[in-house]
């Protein structure tokens, strides 16, 4: 996480095979794509598929993030969290802000996001 420290930082921790999970994919593309350039920055860690299983899935929905993969779910118990999706929003010091399971809107992501990105 040391390598973004300047960046406001979305973690999230989805599955290719979850509904909610694809249901958000594009709005976090459209998000990151309007909002890179802010100091935005999206970490997906992705709950445990094969990487041969998750590199279509990346290709198809255009994720131009980072997207990490980690074996038999070992983020999701680092995260206490084993009900994808669930994020976490890590300002530029280094400090979780906010953490949040279930599908993102725009809404949201607006409302609690923006004020990071602009300073606030």
């Amino acid at each position: 996480m040391a390598d973004y420290r300047d960046k406001v930082v979305l973690v999230n921790n989805w599955a290719t095979w979850r509904p909610p999970c694809k249901a958000e994919i594009p709005t976090l593309v459209a998000y990151y794509d309007d909002h890179s350039k802010d100091g935005l920055m999206i970490i997906a860690i992705e709950a445990g598929t094969p990487r041969e299983k998750v590199q279509p899935f990346v290709e198809q929905f255009q994720m131009p993030f980072v997207v990490w993969l980690y074996p038999n779910g070992k983020a999701l118990n680092a995260f206490t969290n084993g009900n994808p999706p669930n994020s976490y929003v890590i300002d530029r010091t280094g400090i979780v802000r906010l953490a949040w399971t279930g599908e993102i809107n725009r809404g949201t992501l607006e409302k609690y996001f923006n004020p990071l990105l602009a300073g606030n």
